[in-house]
């Protein structure tokens, strides 16, 4: 009989870095490849899938997260520039016990969602951008260029804008 041989090795052979940071509000501490991206840090190392992956190069907004107060794109940021850093996932939205963010039940109410797989992205920047403002500029034009680094191949966007407008209010952010 033949041996065969594994082609995929056990280990990366990437050197490693030791990383320590803030995630969600609990401090975590890991070993990770230097070329790790921190998307696939969040997704494989912590299990926090809400976090998506679209294009893999900052283009779609699906693994917005919020880093140090800002919103930003997970895949374009390598796990070892995280450490110190204060991230926060979709995962951290809502209350314990289910009880949704007014984003997130404004978009549930105003039907702003199709396949969700950009909502957690959009959610983050929209939060992002309420928590750094006081009041909202709620027209059109304004909740557009908010959400043009988000992009949804199902809605058109409509419903978007009106979740958007919907949550200000009823964060008394307009």
């Amino acid at each position: 009989m033949k041996t065969v041989r594994k082609l995929t090795p056990s280990k990366s052979a990437d050197p490693t870095r030791k990383i320590s940071l803030t995630v969600n509000g609990e401090t975590v501490e890991r070993e990770v490849s230097v070329r790790m991206l921190l998307s696939d840090f969040i997704r494989h190392e912590l299990g926090l899938t809400g976090t998506h992956v679209g294009c893999e190069h900052g283009i779609c907004g699906a693994c917005t997260i919020i880093v140090n107060g800002e919103s930003s794109r997970s895949c374009t940021i390598l796990a070892v520039q995280s450490d110190g850093m204060d991230l926060r996932t979709i995962e951290s939205v809502a209350e314990k016990g289910g009880c949704l963010h007014p984003i997130q039940q404004a978009f549930q109410d105003n039907h702003a969602l199709q396949c969700g797989y950009c909502t957690p992205g959009m959610i983050m920047n929209i939060i992002s951008e309420f928590e750094s403002n006081s009041k909202i500029d709620t027209s059109e034009e304004s909740i557009r260029e908010l959400l043009s680094g988000n992009l949804c191949r199902c809605t058109g966007y409509a419903n978007i804008v009106e979740a958007v407008r919907d949550a200000a209010e009823r964060m008394g952010k307009n």
